[in-house]
């Protein structure tokens, strides 16, 4: 498989361009461990990358920021010819050519073997999205929370992120109240798991109020902005809030109060640089205890790499639902 597939992303005069291309073998930037690409999927960070032109450190780039397919060449002993694997975040689709691609050629510290109790398939329905999901929630666990302290708010539910946090915390028995500006999307999130459908108007910070009536046990936001201060001053006592994302911005206006009168936690996530043995165990979660319910057609859209540029410019409008795949 000399020629092959890709999405590319140039800049040439101050003028970006994304096409499909042929490339061949000798393209591929370095690395010690060769993939053939099955699945890659579609996060916000993508559509940042390939239509903003956001966190591209290098030109030319093929984006995708998640990739699942089976080694045909591999440097590092650990990995042999046939063994399917997953690699997300890094410099993946940012620095170093990404999943929409038919081949792939990354550095083997990125490389996680499938683990047991997923397919291909389904690790891409998780990508970067489910990891980042399955952080958070082992965050608000490792600082306490348990279903028995109430309620857990998932703001931008219908996201990728959100669509599988609230169905890993509903199989895990949290009450999971779920925020989304789509009225249209009630059914589709209670077959997630949620037990109670807000609107997201109703978690926005307008009044700068440090402290509002305590609501919720623990929430995860994707969001930020003021929805994040709206959070930050309603958690109940001793309560977190796993941060994960900036789809409403990225400023955050609050005060030391909640912290110091309520004893708040406000958790960052990162799945970019996470430790690789670190992460090596959230994905086996994922394909054990923190499985979700529905890796289905429910939650999942799949798509051709000929496809990916509008639905890539439809995700930064938030007019995407659940995960997108795309199948090389």
């Amino acid at each position: 498989m000399n020629n092959f597939k890709a999405m590319v992303l140039d800049k040439v005069n101050d003028q970006t361009k994304l096409e499909i291309k042929q490339l061949r073998m000798e393209d591929l930037p370095e690395g010690d461990v060769t993939i053939q690409v099955a699945y890659s999927s579609v996060n916000f960070k993508d559509g940042a990358v390939a239509i903003l032109n956001k966190f591209v450190s290098s030109y030319p780039v093929v984006p995708g920021i998640d990739l699942a397919g089976t080694v045909i060449d591999s440097k590092d002993e650990r990995f042999t010819k046939g063994d399917e694997v997953i690699v997300t975040s890094y410099e993946l689709g940012t620095g170093h050519f990404g999943g929409y691609s038919e081949l792939a050629r990354v550095p083997s510290e990125w490389v996680v073997p499938l683990p047991k109790g997923l397919s291909l398939k389904e690790s891409m329905v998780l990508g970067t999205a489910g990891l980042t999901a399955a952080i958070a929630v082992q965050r608000l666990e490792d600082n306490g929370l348990e279903p028995s302290q109430g309620p857990v708010l998932v703001a931008g539910a219908t996201g990728g992120v959100g669509s599988v946090a609230v169905n890993i915390l509903a199989k895990k028995g949290y009450e999971v109240v779920a925020s989304t500006g789509k009225k249209d999307q009630e059914e589709y999130l209670k077959g997630l798991g949620a037990k109670q459908i807000i609107h997201r108007d109703e978690i926005v910070d307008n009044d700068n109020q440090p402290v509002r009536e305590e609501k919720w046990a623990a929430a995860i936001d994707p969001v930020g902005g003021k929805t994040l201060q709206y959070i930050l001053s309603t958690l109940k006592y001793g309560g977190s809030v796993a941060t994960c994302g900036f789809t409403g911005g990225s400023e955050v206006s609050t005060t030391v109060y909640p912290h110091i009168s309520r004893g708040i936690n406000w958790l960052g996530v990162d799945s970019v640089q996470y430790p690789r043995y670190e992460r090596l165990k959230v994905w086996n979660r994922l394909g054990n205890d923190l499985k979700p319910t529905t890796l289905n057609e429910e939650m999942v859209n799949e798509i051709s790499l000929e496809e990916l540029p509008g639905v890539l410019a439809a995700i930064l409008e938030g007019k995407v639902r659940g995960r997108t795949l795309v199948k090389l």
